[in-house]
């Protein structure tokens, strides 16, 4: 059965961890889904991890859609969300709508993600009542990460500590399932999970959040660079895809692969035939 955003504020009632991830298409999808994971983010931040570029800002709806669909065939038990890109909310509310309704429509989220507090509150609440699930997220919003001043952890003073709580309070009023708290301090994201009665989703956030997000690529050790501080790699994918690259291609250089058990063979009649009308053809050439 698909999860259900009932579900995961009964999770949040029960004090049961919500435990989300990351995918961008469909076969890490399919293990994602296999692993049981309530809530699966096709995020934006596909931008930086598969498409190369140094921020999420270049990602289009277009790049969302098609990405979210290759997720969602690959998906049949975790709720997905997909983010709405950079510019794809922040027109009108009747731009918002229809970028929306094309994640829904021809992606197959069940959801969609917004960055920022109460300055999209309204916006958010036109996606809600349209029919539209949506999370909210606060914090370390990427694609506002030039006027932040780069990746860095906020809500650290008293002014910017209030004011994240008063974000995610207008976007639990105008009607978020859920809110993500990114790069927070801990006992700030603990404060404003107290006060909300829908789920909280940490992603540095420290322990206190009624669940934790994270980017598969970063739990997978799949990444190029040093890992973030809030992330944890519980394999090095990287190692072994190089080790498994490296000797394919010595095989192949060495000429061990591929080999008879890679190799399909040709009847020995035919190929007898074969040869003797190769033959007549060659003699009949001189």
């Amino acid at each position: 059965m698909r999860m259900r955003t009932t579900r995961l504020m009964e999770m949040k009632q029960a004090g049961e961890r919500i435990a989300c991830i990351t995918a961008y298409d469909y076969p890490t999808a399919c293990l994602v889904d296999q692993a049981g994971f309530p809530l699966l983010l096709v995020g934006d931040s596909l931008g930086n991890v598969v498409l190369g570029h140094d921020s999420t800002i270049p990602v289009t709806m277009d790049d969302m859609v098609r990405h979210t669909a290759a997720v969602a065939r690959g998906v049949q038990q975790a709720f997905v969300v997909a983010d709405m890109p950079f510019m794809a909310y922040h027109e009108s509310a009747a731009q918002a709508l229809r970028n929306a309704g094309r994640l829904i429509q021809e992606g197959g989220a069940q959801a969609v993600k917004l960055e920022g507090g109460e300055r999209i509150a309204a916006t958010l609440r036109a996606i809600v009542e349209a029919g539209v699930p949506v999370m909210g997220h606060i914090g370390l919003t990427p694609q506002s990460v030039h006027s932040l001043g780069g990746y860095r952890v906020q809500g650290r003073t008293l002014e910017d500590a209030v004011r994240l709580v008063r974000d995610a309070e207008a976007l639990e009023q105008a009607g978020a399932f859920a809110v993500v708290l990114e790069t927070v301090p801990a006992e700030l994201a603990a404060r404003i999970t107290q006060r909300l009665s829908i789920p909280t989703i940490g992603i540095g956030a420290g322990p206190h959040c009624n669940g934790e997000i994270q980017v598969l690529h970063e739990v997978l050790g799949l990444v190029q660079g040093r890992i973030y501080k809030h992330a944890k790699a519980y394999a090095d994918l990287n190692a072994t895809i190089a080790e498994a690259l490296a000797r394919y291609r010595s095989e192949v250089v060495s000429r061990h692969f591929p080999g008879a058990d890679q190799s399909f063979e040709l009847d020995a009649k035919v190929a007898q035939q074969l040869d003797d009308v190769l033959d007549g053809a060659s003699a009949s050439d001189q």
